[in-house]
């Protein structure tokens, strides 16, 4: 069997490593040793100016909103994993629908501004699948009409633009470090800024907004723990090698892949990309299903991400979004993980072939 996607783990010994000295300490949570190396580790590796270690990627989203007091509209992507649009009715703000770049997947920018009503409090924007959204013109339209901006960058850790990471943009950038992205600590997600001020905000909202016996804020609680720390202090000097080898097997599924009348979204120039997924696209959805079924009767297991399109969900008034919906009515994400060996992926390829072929009517 050859799943979807599968979590690395470190040698046990090192992770044991680790656990003696929390054992040692006794200081479980509450901000210990761990996280607080984690988060220099991580400040110094991105390149970013405050980074705060969190329960996961979906509540820092919540965080941002809250932070920046957004209460009313906020223009979004409808090609994202559905946390981007719970975030934003989570917290009683109404999601605006804004089609996508069929290229990259990310929110089109030229789409934006035609959106924007005196509601309009800010754009949370997704790098889909690690690539990056137009940083530039989505900064240009902020400035314009005065609004906020955050990222969705739970895809896009290690990705850099220009040079610079791609978290150093927005109001707020986010990422999650759950245990199938490319850096995890099992469960968790951290929030960046560069504004000192917001940085306090989220350093109070994350601990129930006090610090000691002094209360300054409302606040909530989205501290981790320091096994999720030591997990991550694990995985964190292995990064460029895991990027290293999801760029090989990329480049042996494009080899494999080339003759089939499927598309790939295009990653831009100037990005230092981290290959976080392996999705491509299907000319409709009838010839994805009967591909994904052949690869799960073979005991290969691919995923539709991201589907539906979110301005389909049955919970929320959307505004049409026709390349979104193609999209994710034909989109399939391949096995692909630190652990998949090039052998397994050429079976895959295989696999994948005679299953298009059977789809077509051709065997």
């Amino acid at each position: 069997m050859i799943p979807v996607n599968k979590s690395y783990l470190p040698p046990m010994e090192e992770y044991n490593t680790y656990l003696e000295k929390i054992w040692e300490s006794a200081w479980l949570t509450n901000n210990g040793q761990m996280v607080r190396q984690l988060e220099h580790d991580l400040k110094e590796y991105l390149g970013v100016k405050h980074l705060f270690f969190t329960t996961n990627g979906t509540i820092v989203l919540q965080m941002a909103i809250k932070a920046l007091n957004l209460s009313q509209k906020i223009i979004t992507t409808p090609f994202s994993y559905v946390a981007t649009t719970s975030a934003i009715l989570w917290e009683n703000c109404t999601p605006v629908f804004v089609d996508i770049d069929p290229q990259t997947c990310c929110i089109d920018p030229n789409k934006i501004e035609a959106a924007i009503t005196e509601e309009t409090e800010a754009i949370m924007a997704t790098h889909v699948y690690g690539i990056p959204c137009d940083l530039e013109a989505i900064q240009e339209i902020a400035e314009k009409h005065g609004l906020k901006v955050i990222y969705d960058a739970a895809h896009a850790f290690g990705v850099n633009y220009k040079g610079e990471s791609v978290l150093k943009y927005g109001d707020f950038s986010t990422v999650s470090f759950h245990a199938t992205k490319l850096f995890h600590t099992i469960e968790g997600g951290a929030i960046i800024t560069d504004d000192d001020d917001l940085a306090r905000a989220i350093d109070l909202s994350r601990s129930f907004g006090h610090k000691g016996d002094d209360h300054f804020a409302l606040g909530i609680n989205a501290k981790n723990s320091e096994y999720h720390a030591a997990m991550g202090l694990c995985n964190l000097p292995r990064v460029p090698e895991f990027i290293r080898k999801r760029k090989a097997l990329t480049e042996a599924y494009d080899e494999w892949l080339k003759p089939l009348p499927i598309f790939r979204p295009i990653v831009p120039d100037e990005v230092s990309y981290n290959y976080s997924y392996y999705p491509i696209f299907f000319e409709n959805e009838k010839t994805l299903l009967k591909v994904k079924q052949n690869l799960e009767d073979n005991g290969i297991f691919a995923r539709r991400y991201f589907y539906p399109s979110l301005n389909e969900l049955p919970y929320v008034k959307g505004e049409s979004c026709p390349v979104s919906e193609k999209l994710a009515r034909t989109a399939l994400c391949l096995p692909f993980y630190y652990d998949l060996t090039m052998e397994e992926a050429a079976l895959v390829a295989k696999q994948l072939k005679a299953a298009m072929a059977s789809a077509n009517g051709n065997s």
